[in-house]
């Protein structure tokens, strides 16, 4: 392993991205949002994904200068067309335009089509929460989870996100996916050599598997059997079928299908709090909430009673003032990276 300073690293990403034409504007946003992910545990969505994001720009696949249109603005609703960008910049123009709109009209829904992979909707939903803003975020991906009772691949692992400000220091953020586990952690694990818990995925045959590999070729399994099938398909619906993104096997894997883009579908929902109760009030209200979860009575073993968004909070102070850790090989791949582009490693 090795240890790398966040700021270093987000310079770093953020050059690899220049490097590749990327405009400046929108090679910091995505960089940030990598490194965002690699602060708060999300590996998974982290730095690994550099080198298939510049892949994809090299083969066509990813537009880094398109720019993101808002289509259609009814002020309460709207849509944003953007334009095979990279996700996490589509990401960030939307969240503006509906942060925007509900802080004029009370609430906003916006939909995105014609993206990519976003990265963490955290990362979204953070912003939106510290500008006094609740948020519920949602996207849909390419096939890898069966629908209940299912064999091969037709549901995304579609991620649901909610923020809610607070008079504590770290606000409630819930960000999950509708798998049992994000695919992520399984490609993480077969870079490694890993195995994976069994129940997590199930091979091309439909068969429960503790190999990562294995389970890479088949499919990871919904949460809750049926209801996170369920809740998968009825993000796809909200995110691809009522934005006009692509949605089930019509979003293309960024990994295997290099002849199409992703359209991969978002929505965002905004609502301004001070229309509904004063600021201040709403967060001493979730204050009074928490502080009754932790009083609450623990489990066996149990240290502490927690609310979403605190692990991941911890874990991004620390890893803001230590660095981020980094298997050898993805620093290694890192550094190749650099290499071919004239991108020097941090030091």
């Amino acid at each position: 392993m090795s240890t790398v300073d966040a700021e270093a690293l987000t310079a770093f990403c953020r050059d690899l991205f220049l490097a590749a034409d990327a405009p400046a504007e929108v090679a910091a946003v995505v960089a940030e949002s990598l490194v965002y992910a690699d602060l708060r545990g999300i590996e998974s969505h982290g730095v690994v994904r550099c080198e298939i994001y510049l892949e994809r720009i090299a083969k066509g696949m990813v537009e880094p200068r398109a720019p993101v249109v808002l289509t259609k603005d009814e002020g309460v609703t709207g849509l944003v067309d953007g334009g095979n960008q990279f996700g996490a910049y589509v990401g960030v123009k939307a969240l503006q335009a509906v942060t925007e709109r509900a802080k004029r009209h009370g609430i906003c829904a916006l939909g995105v089509c014609h993206s990519n992979h976003f990265g963490t909707a955290a990362y979204y939903v953070e912003r939106a929460v510290r500008d006094g803003l609740a948020m519920m975020v949602m996207s849909n991906a390419s096939q890898t989870m069966p629908a209940a009772g299912g064999v091969r691949p037709f549901l995304g692992t579609n991620p649901l996100a909610f923020g809610f400000p607070g008079d504590r220091e770290v606000p409630f953020i819930l960000d999950m996916a509708t798998s049992l586990v994000a695919r992520g952690k399984i490609i993480m694990a077969a870079k490694r050599g890993e195995d994976i818990p069994l129940g997590w995925a199930v091979d091309k045959e439909g068969r429960p598997t503790t190999d990562a590999q294995a389970a890479l070729d088949g499919a990871v399994l919904p949460m809750g059997g049926a209801k996170g099938s369920g809740l998968s398909m009825a993000i796809d619906i909200m995110s691809g079928v009522l934005t006009g993104a692509g949605f089930g096997p019509g979003v293309r894997n960024m990994y295997l299908d290099w002849q199409n883009p992703q359209n991969v579908g978002h929505f965002f929902l905004a609502i301004d709090i001070a229309r509904f109760v004063e600021l201040d009030l709403f967060k001493r209200r979730i204050g009074s909430f928490i502080d009754q979860l932790k009083a609450e009575p623990r489990a066996p073993g149990v240290e502490e009673l927690l609310y979403a968004g605190e692990v991941e909070h911890r874990l991004q102070t620390k890893r803001q003032r230590e660095g981020i850790q980094l298997a050898d090989k993805l620093t290694a791949d890192l550094k190749r990276l650099g290499e071919e582009r004239g991108v020097a490693w941090p030091a």
